[in-house]
């Protein structure tokens, strides 16, 4: 798998520079101009403009006269106006202002045509979505001798990368046929209970490391480890040797243990690994009690991965881009649905309500000091946040799409700076959702100090 330059494809992303983004960075070619589209269907005038192709397969940016984005039911209507003329595409809906962005298409199911749909906004970090469109890069050894590479190949690339299913209800019902088939495979373990414990504790950590290798945190921005050691391990260690050669090396030595403390050997297998100062790589008790006896083949881990692939892995790109992918709080609703929730009163809260609790507290809190800070006017106008002062804004993601170097001095720098001395207690002590809206703001707004 070719790696992306993840610093120049943040940059053209930032730039909204989405021609140079698939032909210089993700390996596409430039397309005929004379595919130039521009219609109106049922009332919703539109213009196709095309930035690459690859075997067919053309990617569209889309506008409207009136420079706003179409609503989905549009959005559908133009879609399936162009699969006509192009069958396999990716549509990308544009505002006039270049601020935000919609990558659409199209997915044939049971006779029905599903949108998927992903959102990609100005001063977004990014990782998440560079994550979905690692999929789409090509290189040049790819290609055949006549500088061809199959459709159906381009085809199940874009499938890759925009084929998500963001629901994490959906994901916990999958997830529950999942977890009685590794289960059943699971040897060694005599008692039902404990190897019971004992899947849950491996879909855990697994889970985990999705969520980091989604954002890049593994062996040098790697966004498909777990996948390619499965086959390295199958290759290279042997059948069934993925659990006990590999899986306890990353585990208990890979972010157990510095990389200074690990063997030459170990590095060599797991690459570039941080290490993680946590419990959820100490050895479990299920493990010390079994010790040696436990084995899981790499059927398992192959049948998990096929139900992990078909879904978003991502850490909060906020705005836009949580929308409702399949983001860390999902560790908590599968916990607090596979514990005892009477007995220990352990319940998920939906995202809609934690989202809400944070708009109440944490934004607005954070809005009030932006929008009228106590600040005397002269110093405001020496220390150049005058400009700062005549702007208001009604939501976080209205700070976040505007933000400048003054407000971002307010917000995290001196000694009344806003967010530093922003404090919030979460007494229900979960799995974290609302109190980390905090953090995620926190994170968002510095990110774009630069």
């Amino acid at each position: 798998m070719t790696k992306l330059n993840i610093e120049s494809v943040r940059r053209l992303l930032q730039l909204f520079d989405f021609k140079k983004l698939f032909v210089e960075e993700l390996g596409w070619s430039n397309p005929p101009s004379n595919k130039i589209i521009n219609e109106t269907i049922k009332e919703v005038s539109f213009a196709g403009k095309p930035i690459a192709e690859l075997s067919g397969a053309v990617v569209f940016e889309i506008t409207t006269p009136n420079g706003d984005v179409p609503d989905p039911k549009q959005r559908q209507t133009i879609a399936k106006e162009i699969q006509k003329q192009h069958f396999e595409n990716v549509l990308i809906f544009v505002d006039k202002d270049r601020k935000q962005s919609i990558w659409h298409w199209l997915k044939n199911q049971d006779k029905k045509m599903l949108s998927r749909e992903h959102f990609f906004f100005r001063h977004q970090p990014g990782d998440g979505f560079i994550a979905k469109i690692a999929s789409l890069v090509v290189d040049i050894s790819e290609f055949d001798k006549e500088g061809n590479i199959a459709i159906a190949e381009v085809a199940n690339r874009i499938k890759s990368a925009l084929d998500i299913e963001r629901v994490v209800k959906k994901f916990f019902r999958d997830y529950q046929t999942e977890y009685l088939v590794f289960l059943d495979l699971i040897e060694g373990i005599e008692n039902e209970a404990d190897r019971k414990w004992y899947a849950s504790v491996i879909l855990n950590r697994l889970m985990f490391i999705y969520f980091l290798q989604k954002k890049m945190f593994l062996d040098n921005g790697n966004t498909d480890y777990l996948n390619q050691k499965l086959e390295f391990s199958k290759n290279e260690l042997g059948n069934n040797k993925y659990y006990e050669q590999f899986l306890y090396k990353l585990f208990f030595e890979g972010f157990a243990k510095q990389e200074n403390q690990r063997s030459d050997e170990t590095n060599k297998l797991l690459g570039k690994i941080k290490y993680l100062n946590g419990g959820l790589f100490l050895q479990h008790k299920i493990e010390l009690k079994y010790q040696g006896k436990i084995k899981i083949p790499d059927e398992a881990f192959h049948n998990l991965f096929a139900l992990f692939n078909r879904y978003s892995w991502t850490l909060n790109d906020t705005p836009g881009g949580a929308d409702d992918e399949m983001n860390p709080d999902v560790l908590g609703y599968i916990f607090e649905k596979y514990i005892n929730q009477k007995a220990f009163g352990a319940y998920y809260t939906r995202t809609e309500i934690t989202e809400y609790l944070c708009e109440q507290t944490i934004y607005k809190l954070i809005l009030d000091e932006v929008n009228d800070p106590e600040i005397d006017p002269e110093h405001l106008k020496k220390s150049g946040l005058d400009k700062f002062k005549s702007k208001r804004y009604d939501n976080i993601a209205e700070l976040l799409l505007n933000l400048d170097a003054a407000t971002c001095r307010k917000l995290i720098k001196g000694e009344n700076a806003v967010l530093p001395n922003l404090r919030l207690l979460d007494p229900a002590c979960g799995s974290g959702a609302f109190s980390s809206g905090s953090e995620n703001a926190y994170q968002c707004l510095c990110c774009h100090i630069g």
